[in-house]
């Protein structure tokens, strides 16, 4: 009798493992998530730290926080609520700070916007009419700001081909290829298509790395609050994050079954966001185009157990943290226009959906295309950069438009 339950408990688990996949399905769906989201947006954040005036010590600073901060969040959100939640880091928003440019007050002003765009998100939270007062901007004028902080981005490919030919050729062309053949490795291909040029350039000119560099360390900063920075970067830098990535974020998790607690997931990425400003993290959040890779089914048949794979995209992410420093060095002895055409291909993708939803709408063309231009413009008034003044332009265009059309 004994050897007959026996065998039959042993049947019964070699079933059950037989119709489910291994745990280390999801743990390595996860690992995928981190590696793909750092090394696809890695360049985009590192252009506009340097943007808006960090050094290279303070870039890879923001770097590793930022990596730390958002693996942390989605290791807490995916334990406690057995979902995929995955947090990455605003990589629109870094587009923003690379359309910015340096503001009166210099870093630590950037730093003090940071902060703000920190409290803002946890107001969301707390607050839902701020939520609610977001969701009224139109999509057509926040994606057309998106699109027009992102062209200049993504120019610097082509002119990349002109000014540096055959460092940046091979970044595009594996880029290209990849896009065809296997679409979610063709950036992180494209880097190391990129690494490559930068080691033969390296070798055949003699350029120095300096290994202490390599360590990856915080350098924090002493926030300052100016206008200019609270609006220039604070406002257009929540209004990205909230359009481009936490609602979408919320949309992509809800099309695979995944209801994500709204109040928490600010909460969580706002607290986030405030513990990594200091030390030059821009803005987490949640993340959308990469949460796919955590929350289909491609992780798991298990829609129960693909939480484990949000876990091992959070740890994952703080292991990449320590690579930070060795990031940032790359890109100090990379030569011309390498890593912003990586950057730029990066976010090649970001730019045509967002161009896409700006213009869907025949009646909102007009006000779209006009905040387009004023954020591809680059202006700045008063300190402010384009993007706020786009977001501007646009609305205001837009309301006196749908006014004549009411008074007709």
């Amino acid at each position: 009798m004994r050897q007959r339950t026996f065998g039959y408990r042993r049947t019964l688990m070699t079933d059950i493992r037989t119709d489910r996949a291994p745990l280390s399905r999801p743990i390595v769906a996860g690992i995928i998530t981190a590696l793909v989201g750092v090394t696809s947006a890695f360049a985009v954040v590192l252009t506009g730290l340097d943007a808006v005036g960090a050094t290279a010590a303070q870039a890879a600073s923001g770097l590793l926080v930022l990596c730390v901060t958002m693996g942390v969040a989605s290791i807490i959100l995916a334990w406690r609520y057995r979902m995929p939640i995955t947090v990455s880091w605003s990589t629109p928003g870094a587009a923003v700070l690379a359309s910015t440019g340096t503001v009166e007050g210099g870093w630590p002003a950037a730093v003090g916007a940071f902060l703000v765009t920190a409290a803002l998100i946890l107001l969301t939270a707390l607050w839902p009419q701020l939520g609610r007062l977001i969701a009224r901007i139109p999509p057509s004028i926040a994606q057309a700001m998106l699109a027009g902080v992102l062209f200049p981005l993504c120019s610097a490919a082509i002119t990349g081909v002109v000014v540096n030919p055959w460092g940046v050729i091979p970044v595009v062309l594996t880029w290209l290829v990849f896009v065809r053949i296997a679409p979610r490795w063709s950036v992180p291909l494209a880097f190391v298509a990129a690494s490559v040029v930068i080691a033969v350039h390296v070798l055949t000119t003699g350029a120095q790395v300096d290994l202490a560099a390599l360590l990856p360390r915080l350098e924090p900063t002493a926030p300052v609050f100016t206008f200019g920075a609270v609006v220039g970067i604070a406002l257009p830098l929540f209004l990205v994050t909230m359009a481009s990535q936490n609602v979408p974020g919320v949309a992509i998790m809800r099309s695979f079954g995944y209801e994500v607690p709204w109040r928490p997931a600010m909460l969580v990425t706002g607290v986030g966001t405030a513990a990594a400003a200091t030390a030059g993290g821009h803005s987490i959040n949640l993340a959308a185009i990469s949460a796919a890779l955590a929350a289909g089914p491609d992780a798991d048949p298990d829609p129960h157990r693909r939480w484990v794979a949000g876990v091992s995209t959070g740890v994952a992410g703080i292991v990449l943290g320590g690579l930070s420093a060795a990031l940032v060095a790359l890109v100090v002895v990379a030569p011309e226009a390498v890593m912003p055409a990586v950057a730029g291909v990066a976010l090649l993708g970001a730019f045509g959906a967002a161009v896409q939803q700006a213009i869907d709408d025949p009646g909102e063309r007009l006000p779209a295309v006009v905040t387009f231009l004023v954020a591809a413009s680059g202006i700045a008034i008063a300190g402010v950069g384009a993007a706020f003044w786009a977001l501007l332009a646009g609305l205001v265009v837009r309301e006196v438009l749908h006014a004549g059309r009411r008074t007709r």
